[in-house]
């Protein structure tokens, strides 16, 4: 069997140095006079980089313990020095784009669905009822993501943040002898957390910064499986929907900032509910996903997953920025999500 380490040791070094440069370490604020003190209170929030005190609000930093206004306003002045705050090209974006890359889900007409696969500095959102694939596709994912890919993408490890108690790394064994890599380096290469509350998965968030920070370009993909779980059973009734919701809008706004501060795919799966009011419109499906218009405007990409016949399931796309709506057939087998037999 051939081992994942060996597997994305060709080219890494290139790789990884491009990885590097794509963020900018939080310790350059001592050249602008901001002290090592206080930039250790903003790692400890899981802020690492001079991209993530852009992307929090005064008010936020000053929340930290320690940190006047005055500092804040310091610490902002000094960042806004390191960093281009203002309007670029869209020919310089799209210079930036070009390291967006894709993580494959193990199935050629799921990869043609999404663009070619799970896509980095973005949320893809995975919902639909039990049983119809969401946490064996999280599954195949922390295995494929490990392998080199198309475009030069050298493969990378993992973080798995359970919320429903579904994540078994005997499968993931399974899922890696159909791709012949070693057992011990695929299990390796996945970190797991079993959150217990909507605040311990956030509070999880601010490690997950931090394990970025600390092995920058080494991890390509962060699993949530479920997203909404959680905040279902924290959370429950009308009285308490605007607290849940705007819970919720905080975890999604930091998933969207790590996905894009440190160039990593967010996959993260969703349950679905009965729409009470969809019997009076006599739409087909009286079901929907969880967490409303919040989640929906902040996932990039929307999967629906639905069952076929036997181990077959059927994705469409219901809601991407530049894919168009259509559907795949692929399969559930022993070694994970694969293309449908004809």
């Amino acid at each position: 069997m051939k081992c994942v380490e060996d597997q994305t040791l060709e080219d890494e070094a290139g790789f990884q140095e491009d990885e590097e440069s794509f963020f900018q370490d939080i310790e350059l604020l001592q050249k602008h006079g901001i002290n090592m003190a206080d930039i250790k209170k903003l790692k400890s929030v899981g802020i690492c980089t001079v991209k993530g005190i852009q992307m929090t609000t005064r008010r936020a930093l000053c929340n930290v313990k320690g940190l006047s206004e005055a500092k804040v306003d310091k610490i902002k002045e000094a960042a806004g020095k390191l960093l281009v705050c203002g309007f670029q090209t869209a020919s310089e974006y799209s210079l930036k784009r070009k390291q967006v890359f894709h993580i494959t889900t193990g199935s050629l007409e799921f990869d043609k669905l999404l663009g070619g696969g799970v896509e980095s500095m973005a949320i893809t959102e995975a919902f639909g009822e039990f049983r119809t694939g969401k946490t064996q596709l999280s599954h195949t994912l922390c295995v494929t993501a490990q392998l080199p890919g198309e475009y030069g993408y050298t493969g990378g490890k993992v973080i798995f943040i359970d919320s429903e108690n579904t994540f078994r790394p005997e499968r993931l064994k399974d899922i890696a002898d159909r791709f012949n890599v070693d057992h011990e380096a695929v299990l390796d290469n996945v970190l797991y957390a079993r959150a217990y509350t909507s605040e311990h998965q956030m509070e999880l968030l601010d490690f997950v910064a931090a394990k970025f920070h600390e092995e920058g370009g080494v991890f390509k993909l962060l699993i949530i499986d479920s997203i909404m779980a959680l905040f279902r059973v924290d959370f429950s009734g009308r009285g308490e929907l605007a607290e849940r919701q705007q819970k919720l809008a905080q975890m999604l706004s930091r998933l969207q900032k790590i996905s894009e501060e440190y160039n990593v795919a967010v996959f993260v799966t969703n349950q679905m509910t009965a729409d009470p009011g969809a019997g009076m419109t006599f739409q087909a499906d009286p079901k929907k996903p969880i967490g409303g218009h919040i989640l929906a405007h902040a996932s990039t990409t929307r999967i629906s997953l639905r069952k076929g016949r036997a181990e077959l399931r059927i994705a469409k796309i219901f809601d991407s920025p530049d894919m168009p709506e259509s559907e795949a057939t692929f399969a559930i087998t022993g070694g994970g999500i694969t293309d449908a037999k004809d």
